[in-house]
């Protein structure tokens, strides 16, 4: 019987916040110190953890309390988050152990990269540009008005398309469910980050193929 062809990966899709950088100690006191400004319980590192992936405005909802998430409540957490992380998204925030080397690792074999991330688009770029400044990435996307949030596959089909890459060729690393919905409704590999923020479990529930839990793991495929 012969043996099936191994898929040439020609692309990576990384997501940014817990897939490349750890960001979670400035996400979860930007939005702690919003919490205490109004009088709302705060939360520990761990829950944040739970409550980011999916974009600002989820990130706000999850954190308040339940009682708090009307429209008024939310847009005003909102816009008081973002100007609080805007003033200390890089006090803590840095690449993960092992990142700097896969990359460098990517960069020498001529595998393309980008960037997918629901973090707003122009805190993306400006966050990959100061602690990612290294490495060319072909496309860096975040949220926008013009881009839907993952798990939305439309901003990863399109990243395959301006690269002229088939989606069945690239490999998508992320954290979350979110990530793993997102690659497997693009028909990209879903690739699991074991160093995120979310369990194996979700992880494999939600369509992870392989699970990595260092960064270098993901050399194995390529």
């Amino acid at each position: 019987m012969r043996k099936q062809q191994r898929v040439k990966y020609k692309a990576v899709i990384f997501d940014l916040d817990g897939t490349l950088l750890n960001t979670i100690q400035d996400l979860a006191d930007s939005v702690n110190i919003v919490l205490r400004r109004f009088g709302f319980p705060e939360h520990d590192v761990e829950s944040y953890k739970y409550f980011v992936g999916d974009g600002i405005e989820e990130l706000a909802c999850r954190a308040l309390p339940e009682n708090h998430r009307d429209e008024a409540a939310l847009s005003r957490s909102i816009a008081a988050i973002r100007e609080e992380y805007s003033k200390r998204w890089a006090n803590n925030t840095c690449p993960y152990e092992g990142i700097p080397e896969l990359l460098d690792a990517l960069t020498a074999r001529n595998i393309k990269t980008a960037i997918l991330s629901n973090k707003p688009d122009e805190s993306t770029k400006a966050t990959v540009s100061k602690l990612l400044p290294k490495w060319h990435f072909q496309f860096i996307v975040g949220a926008s008005s013009a881009v839907p949030k993952k798990p939305n596959p439309k901003a990863a089909l399109e990243i395959a398309r301006s690269l002229d890459i088939s989606p069945d060729e690239l490999i998508y690393v992320g954290d979350t469910a979110t990530d793993m919905a997102t690659a497997v409704a693009a028909g990209m590999y879903p690739v699991g980050a074991l160093w995120g923020f979310r369990t194996a479990e979700e992880l494999t529930q939600s369509g992870a193929k392989k699970l990595i839990k260092e960064p270098g793991d993901l050399l194995e495929l390529l």
